[in-house]
């Protein structure tokens, strides 16, 4: 492996391309597993791309922990970044670059929220949702930009129900855009050529009077709970409250949108499975793990050994930093039975789409209920997708799919 090898793992644009990101995972799995990688304008890391070596390094967070590198940015971007955060390495910490035990402490804020009971309550409102998304296709007349009109909108319609936002044009375009610049930042067509850093200002500039109003007048949502929570007797730090809303919101529904857009485009690629899903609903939750398994729209996150650490023979030294490639983890093929097959009824189906260990993700309850419900309610009234035009992927190394789904279809 070369000098490109390691700067295509890096490169936001190797995600755009997914028959040559699913190449350069399979080599490694087969060849190197854990891979020494040291891009060109990159701090170097050991890739992980084998699915029992990242269980076997998640599970261990007093060993491999989540702070302080979190994302893959060339060293330029890192200054930068650190810079327009005050000489901190972020803005402000998400649970996801929290360790122990402060992770289970901020975790712990929003967690019996996301539990499967409390969500599911919310099933009728989300309902209502999804039909709204239906409604909305079938408007189109016959065909549309599946993931950009119909996919995208749904999830971070549902987020906005759960903080609190008012459900108006306006809050959604702005939550939308600030998205896209956050993880698409890379893709001039989709964050037009600016990153974390100023999404991250775009959040805040939202997010801020939201908090106040939370606090002042806290109301039955997910919001009221972050802005009113307090760490040890004390409120929540305004800057961590920020982050957790940046999280819920950005990752909260992008990850559920591209999940959706590419179970399309696979039973595009595979009709069999559509008609099998359409003859047999009850299929709908395996179709969806399947889904997230096959879109893998987490990319990867960081791990900093704490300790020396051997894995598969190779010595990983103390403050060396790990990327975990999910996408890799999830077509694994000592895990998966034809792990390049899409299967409605895969079973079993370990993915690692929600990641794994105490870290694993906090909505993974709220992703499936929406994902569910969503096809539930457009299985019965579309009788068959096609493509329109040729799909495109986000340039993007961390959180990301589809960026354009054109598709027509033929209504029941």
């Amino acid at each position: 492996m070369d000098q490109q090898f390691d700067n295509d793992i890096a490169d936001p644009k190797t995600y755009g391309d997914l028959d040559k990101q699913h190449a350069l995972f399979t080599q490694m799995r087969a060849n190197d597993p854990v891979h020494w990688t040291a891009p060109e304008g990159y701090r170097p890391f050991w890739t992980i791309t084998k699915h029992a070596d990242i269980m076997e390094v998640e599970r261990q967070p007093d060993k491999f922990l989540a702070y302080p590198r979190s994302k893959l940015f060339p060293i330029e971007y890192e200054l930068k970044m650190k810079e327009a955060a005050g000489g901190k390495p972020h803005f402000g910490r998400a649970i996801s670059q929290m360790d122990m035990p402060e992770h289970k402490v901020y975790r712990q804020i929003a967690q019996e929220w996301f539990q499967p009971s409390p969500i599911h309550g919310l099933s009728p409102k989300i309902i209502e949702l999804a039909k709204r998304s239906v409604r909305d296709l079938v408007a189109k007349g016959g065909a549309c930009d599946f993931y950009k009109e119909i996919a995208s909108p749904y999830p971070l319609r549902v987020i906005m129900l759960i903080l609190g936002i008012k459900d108006d044009p306006e809050s959604e375009r702005k939550i939308m855009d600030a998205t896209a610049r956050y993880f698409g930042g890379s893709d001039p067509e989709v964050g037009q050529g600016e990153g974390i850093i100023e999404a991250t200002f775009q959040y805040f500039d939202f997010f801020e009077p939201l908090n106040k109003e939370k606090r002042d007048n806290p109301t039955d949502d997910v919001a009221s709970l972050i802005a009113n929570a307090k760490i040890n007797g004390e409120p929540i730090d305004p800057a961590i409250a920020q982050m957790y809303f940046v999280a819920l919101a950005g990752a909260g529904h992008d990850t559920t949108g591209s999940t959706s857009a590419g179970g399309v485009l696979a039973m595009i690629q595979n009709p069999q499975e559509w008609d099998k899903l359409k003859a047999n609903p009850d299929l709908t939750h395996a179709a969806v793990e399947e889904m997230i398994r096959w879109v893998s729209p987490v990319k990867h996150f960081f791990r900093t050994a704490k300790d020396d650490y051997e894995l598969r023979g190779k010595k990983i030294k103390a403050g060396d930093n790990l990327l975990i490639a999910f996408p890799s983890a999830n077509r694994d093929e000592d895990v998966f039975e034809d792990p390049w097959s899409f299967r409605i009824d895969r079973k079993p189906n370990r993915h690692l789409g929600f990641g794994f260990g105490p870290h694993i993700c906090l909505g993974m309850a709220l992703a499936r209920l929406e994902l569910q419900i969503f096809f539930k309610e457009l299985m019965p009234l579309v009788k068959r997708f096609e493509l329109n035009g040729d799909p495109r992927w986000t340039w993007t190394n961390f959180v990301g799919g589809l960026k354009t789904l054109p598709v027509k279809y033929e209504l029941e």
